[in-house]
């Protein structure tokens, strides 16, 4: 099955998913994402970056967004940033 998302990835690694809701979090919800980077972006939304390891992890962050109560503005694919990668030494 080909990966037409994101058909570069690593199969072995988690993907990488921007989420974007509309309105800011507040200080206590941020830690119901951890491990996700959360941008509070000058427009009014709350853009939530990082690896995710499966489809129902996927999911249950969804979940999470809507038990806020915020709209859901997108869930995109994104590449992963290569800084971000492990050193491989050949």
């Amino acid at each position: 099955m080909s990966n037409k998302l994101n058909p570069k990835r690593d199969p072995d690694q988690p993907a990488v998913y921007q989420i974007r809701i509309k309105g800011h979090l507040g200080p206590k919800r941020t830690g119901w994402f951890d491990g996700l980077t959360i941008t509070l972006e000058e427009d009014g939304d709350t853009l939530l970056t990082g690896p995710v390891v499966d489809q129902a992890a996927l999911h249950g962050l969804l979940k999470k967004v809507r038990d806020l109560g915020l709209p859901l503005v997108s869930v995109v694919g994104v590449e992963p940033d290569p800084s971000d990668a492990p050193d491989v030494k050949q």
